[in-house]
């Protein structure tokens, strides 16, 4: 029997790890994937991209989605639509394939409805916990896993008790002395991205290499800092962690009091076995990690395991705002030079948190949210297929090829990505389609997918300002798009902590309150995302609930 188990190996997972093994204890880790290891990723698009290396096969495990169509509710597999919910069911998770773009949240995003009140139709509530008891482990996740960049006081910007990172931000292309200048020009203060990539060689990894293909793809250098890089690695070297791979958890056999045991199975050979431990830790990607819990009801637990207060499975959060972006055009480009432009590889590095919280008179006051500026992705296939229509016909032959040539030599595009917070509300949930299982036989997960209008609206005003930034820059073609649809790639929310155990899965630990043995260490715990990814966070509050964990491991 192991001290503890743990279900999945994404960011949240190996923080938990790293913390239990440090500590001496015997940690079995249950991945679904594989190990990829470092000298294997490469920047294949057609393989991390547009196929499925890293994920499931939609016709072996898939989700169903659930859409308003004319005023009613359609589910369809997503074997049908292509539209995955899956991001990177390999060792280390999604966090190997990440931009790395990361931030605090904010104090006040732990108090939304202290500051902001009662929104209609959104399900807002306080945190449990504050900004000050999770500062401390953002202070650990930038030292430890590896994040680079420059502190610039800003009044949105969260407190830090160190002064500075320790890893100077990663190198940055020249458009950033265009940007800087015209946001200065408009009043606006840009900031320097924290990413999770290092700048500089640490331990057993060597600094970025700026392959100019970074986000959707692993890191052959060590640089980005995965859980797989920053904590399986160096957890695996304490000889404590049994690490599992290819190993599915179909559900959790638990007592009125304890999980047992976790029944998973080899998805090479389809084998099924028993794995015992004192603790149990679920850290499989928040809408996952609540499907797992309902699929492991039993006369103890009939609406699902620590689902007394059935809330388990909603308020489900994904990211609000949008995108947009613009074309820097080499006859018309000022301050910087077009080469020094068309230099690939190094990063744009700019936040704008300028928004983060509106309070003008002529505005109004809500919660606003942070925009992050980078290149167009640099994926060739997709950007070949961009706009080859003239007047409803496609383009082919030597006028596809002039206007490739024209767009990959002459021009670079810029993009904006909006964060704001998605409002959890009743419409926007997880639940199991008994109607549909996976290859295991297990029921698949059920997404309902509503955001919240306000979500919108907000994404909608930064959006704005931010095609302000690209007109005083003088982009051409700018555009944004802005909708209350769901993000494939950001999902938190669905296991809610709290202090009631009446309206939560979880208490402030992420321990489950019906199950004592039990934990939730992934996004799922959020009751709300503030207006940034969440990576930074997950990471932070991981290694919190890790140190609680060896209290209790103490006790026992």
């Amino acid at each position: 029997m192991y001290d503890v188990v743990i279900i999945g190996s994404g960011a949240s997972g190996g923080a938990v790890a790293y913390t239990l093994c440090k500590a001496g204890y015997k940690v079995c880790m249950l991945e679904k994937g594989r190990l990829i290891k470092r000298d294997e990723f490469s920047k294949d698009e057609l393989s991390y991209a547009r196929r499925d290396l890293v994920t499931p096969n939609l016709f072996d495990e898939y989700h169903t989605i659930e859409e308003k169509v004319e005023g009613k509710w359609v589910a369809t597999p997503t074997y049908e639509s292509g539209w995955s919910f899956w991001n990177g069911n390999i060792v280390g998770g999604s966090s190997n394939l990440m931009s790395g773009m990361v931030h605090r949240m904010h104090p006040d995003d732990f108090r939304l409805k202290s500051k902001y009140g009662e929104i209609k139709g959104a399900n807002v509530v306080d945190w449990p916990i504050t900004y000050e008891e999770m500062e401390p482990y953002y202070d650990l996740t930038e030292e430890l896993v590896g994040i680079s960049g420059k502190c610039i006081p800003h009044k949105f910007e969260a407190p830090r008790s160190r002064k500075n990172f320790t890893q100077a931000p990663t190198n940055e292309n020249a458009v950033v002395k265009l940007l800087d200048k015209s946001c200065k020009s408009l009043g606006i203060t840009p900031l320097v991205t924290p990413r999770a990539i290092l700048s500089k060689d640490k331990g057993h990894r060597r600094a970025c290499y700026y392959s100019n293909f970074c986000g959707s793809y692993g890191c052959s250098s060590g640089g980005k800092s995965s859980s797989r890089e920053a904590l399986i690695h160096p957890a695996l070297a304490t000889g404590n962690l049994t690490l599992l791979t290819n190993a599915h958890v179909k559900y959790l056999h638990s007592g009125k009091e304890k999980v047992k045991y976790a029944v998973i199975v080899n998805t090479l050979t389809g084998k099924e076995k028993k794995i015992r431990a004192k603790l149990f830790v679920v850290a499989a990607q928040a809408h996952e990690s609540a499907r797992l819990l309902l699929n492991s009801a039993n006369k103890y637990h009939p609406q699902g395991l620590a689902n007394s207060s059935g809330e388990l499975g909603k308020n489900l959060l994904f990211s609000g705002g949008g995108s947009g972006q613009g074309e820097l055009h080499k006859e018309n480009l000022k301050e910087i030079k077009f080469e020094e432009l068309m230099t690939t590889g190094l990063f744009v590095n700019r936040t704008v948190l300028d928004w983060y919280f509106i309070d003008h008179w002529w505005d109004g006051t809500f919660k606003g949210g942070s925009v992050e500026f980078m290149f167009e992705h640099q994926n060739i296939i997709s950007r070949a297929r961009k706009n080859n229509y003239e007047e409803g016909k496609l383009v082919w032959g030597k006028g596809l090829g002039d206007r490739l040539e024209k767009r990959f030599k002459e021009q670079k595009s810029i993009r904006f990505e909006i964060f704001n917070d998605w409002l959890p509300n009743d419409n926007c949930f997880v639940s199991l389609d008994k109607m549909h299982k996976d290859k295991y036989g297990m029921p698949v997960g059920k997404l309902r997918l509503e955001g919240h209008p306000q979500d919108v609206k907000v994404g909608k005003y930064i959006a704005k300002k931010c095609e302000n930034i690209l007109e005083e820059m003088g982009a051409k073609n700018i555009y944004s798009s802005v909708t209350s649809g769901a993000s494939q790639n950001l999902v938190a929310g669905g296991c809610r902590f709290g202090n009631d155990p009446t309206t939560s899965v979880l208490n402030k630990y992420c321990q489950a309150h019906d199950v004592k043995n039990l934990y939730v260490a992934d996004a799922s715990f959020m009751p709300t995302g503030g207006s940034v990814a969440y990576t930074w966070t997950i990471y932070a509050n991981a290694f919190r609930v890790a140190d609680n964990i060896i209290t209790q491991l103490k006790e026992i």
